[in-house]
């Protein structure tokens, strides 16, 4: 079982940045695939972003140069940066784990899938 925790969520005017972070529970000396999503009112989910243990990261074309993600796997925190925020971006954020082997860039931005889930953090943006 591995536990995820997400932080660092609030509230942003349009053209503003948040940090998140993302802790796994798990061993450093496993290795995940991990997957950051949104969910707004009256949507389905959505993977946004996608890393793989190696540091190889994917992005939907909805956030495609404006989000990264980087992680430590010394210490299995990952760092959602967010730039450039638009209302549309407003929801609810929820950081999503699979221990590998399984292709990471299919289970977030395609399946949107994940074994771990965090509780998720609500970033608001305002026009």
């Amino acid at each position: 079982q591995v536990q995820v925790v997400e932080s660092g969520g609030g509230s942003v005017q349009a053209g503003g940045s948040l940090r998140l972070s993302c802790t796994l529970s798990g061993s450093p000396n496993e290795e995940y695939c991990v997957g950051w999503f949104r969910q707004s009112p009256g949507k389905e989910r959505e993977g946004v972003a996608s890393i793989d243990n190696d540091g190889t990261t994917n992005y939907a074309d909805s956030v495609q140069g404006r989000f990264t993600v980087s992680r430590d796997n010394t210490k299995n925190i990952l760092y959602p940066q967010m730039n450039n925020l638009k209302p549309e971006d407003t929801a609810m954020y929820y950081c999503g784990a699979e221990r590998k082997p399984v292709v990471c860039l299919v289970m977030v931005l395609k399946v949107g899938y994940a074994r771990w889930w965090g509780q998720g953090t609500q970033v608001t943006v305002s026009s």
